[in-house]
């Protein structure tokens, strides 16, 4: 899916009734939000090949970009005034005519956007229309249009055809329309490529459950060979060594006969190593109920995503769930907690009363911790950095925290302090005093 010239040349007309852009940054990998004034929100989805400019309620920020590309965008835009919009050469690259006025001097910057299939791109000009970054840099191998920093922009080539028009009734409800149908349709492929990864990971975690042995076949290992190691202790006369069958007594006098896999020159190793077989099933019986323990709560974890993923009714939803890994970072990631991110927040949750025990003794204390109120739940701690919690983070955090806590649907009101007024009583239990009360609708 291509921008329609025709509806570019609309969208001009409505971009001019703007005066200031407040604010702007990226809130995904290609799409770039734009506070206008009367903070107006309007979404340049930038992706090559479809892209498109959109409106919605909200689109939650997954992280935040520092990238040289975001450093100029906030340093030029940032709380700027638009001289102008117009469409470059009348081809489908939208421009911004911006100025930033200070006590001494006047910045005049240029925003680009090119919807030109796959050579889509932010471009940000100076006055002289010399590149200062760009969303994508282009050599000279892929394209005779470079867009490289410090060099001079070239116009792009005229178009080979006359446009279609296409009129737009309603601008406004055509920009919600376009999020709508963008988002339906690559919310069903997300969903259906997530949950099939969540469900291979919780089939495999079935698989390994049913695998398990049985204690009362691992406790019959363990008397059958501390038995057989007695016998042939008691029997150490009548072995030769490197017998494969042997023959020994009971303690009632019957005749036992006992296979062997592996060869023994000295007969009372063979005793050792039956003595080894129980004590290793003895270990493993013991802590059978353990791993036991520990794949059915990572099964009911994967569950509570499973669902979440399903209920998930757009997409920064997703992205939140499935923020995308840092690869320059090597370090070994516990399998105990779950890490997330809204808005550069880091938001971690215990998976497990493991997890919930390791976030409570990791968080510090200024770090806001959540929990169902009256409740069994999974801990979640947001990590504040002492920086002030903004109220839309903290209910992102509690709607996790109901999420990967309850199955059923419905209002619940989750409890948040701060770290250090939490009491650790004993494993995950808790006592807390002073905090605040917020509920979340996971109906929504």
């Amino acid at each position: 899916m291509l921008m329609k010239l025709s509806h570019l040349k609309q969208l001009i007309v409505y971009f001019k009734k703007f005066e200031k852009i407040g604010a702007i940054y990226r809130v995904s990998d290609t799409i770039i939000k734009v506070v206008f004034d009367r903070d107006d929100e309007v979404y340049f989805d930038m992706q090559r090949s479809n892209s498109a400019v959109f409106k919605c309620e909200s689109y939650t920020r997954s992280k935040v970009y520092n990238a040289p590309f975001d450093v100029v965008l906030a340093k030029r835009f940032n709380r700027c005034e638009i001289e102008d919009v117009a469409l470059v050469k009348g081809d489908k690259i939208l421009r911004f005519a911006t100025v930033q006025k200070g006590a001494y001097k006047e910045i005049k910057t240029y925003l680009q956007f090119e919807f030109t299939g796959k050579y889509t791109n932010v471009i940000i000009l100076d006055e002289e229309e010399r590149v200062l970054e760009a969303l994508r840099h282009i050599d000279l191998f892929s394209s005779f249009r470079e867009v490289k920093v410090g060099q001079k922009l070239l116009p792009p080539p005229a178009a080979p055809f006359a446009a279609r028009e296409y009129p737009i009734e309603d601008i406004e409800k055509f920009l919600y329309d376009v999020y709508s149908e963008r988002s339906e349709k690559r919310l069903e492929s997300l969903k259906k490529q997530k949950l099939s990864f969540l469900q291979k990971k919780l089939s495999r975690l079935e698989k390994f459950y049913d695998e398990l042995e049985d204690e009362s076949v691992l406790e019959r290992e363990v008397r059958e060979n501390e038995h057989f190691g007695n016998l042939i202790l008691s029997n150490l006369h009548l072995i030769k060594p490197y017998q494969k069958l042997l023959y020994v007594k009971d303690y009632d006098g019957s005749d036992v006969q006992i296979g062997l896999d592996t060869l023994f020159a000295v007969p009372s190793d063979i005793a050792k190593h039956f003595f080894r077989l129980s004590k290793k099933a003895k270990q493993k019986a013991r802590n059978l109920h353990i791993e036991r323990a520990s794949l059915e709560e990572k099964m009911e974890f994967l569950k509570h995503f499973i669902q979440t993923v399903k209920n998930a009714r757009d997409i920064s939803r997703i992205e939140l769930l499935f923020p995308a890994k840092k690869q320059e970072k090597r370090t070994k990631q516990n399998e105990s907690i779950e890490q997330f991110f809204i808005d550069g927040y880091k938001v971690m949750l215990g998976k497990s009363e493991k997890g919930n025990i390791e976030l409570l003794q990791k968080a510090k204390a200024k770090d806001t911790w959540l929990h169902l109120k009256d409740r069994p739940s999974a801990h979640v701690i947001i990590v504040t950095d002492k920086q002030s919690l903004p109220q839309h983070i903290i209910y992102e955090a509690a709607r996790l925290c109901v999420d990967f806590s309850l199955f059923e649907k419905g209002r619940y009101l989750v409890d948040y302090t701060q770290r250090r007024e939490v009491k650790i009583q004993d494993g995950a239990n808790v006592l807390y005093y002073k905090y605040n009360t917020i509920e979340v609708d996971n109906t929504l």
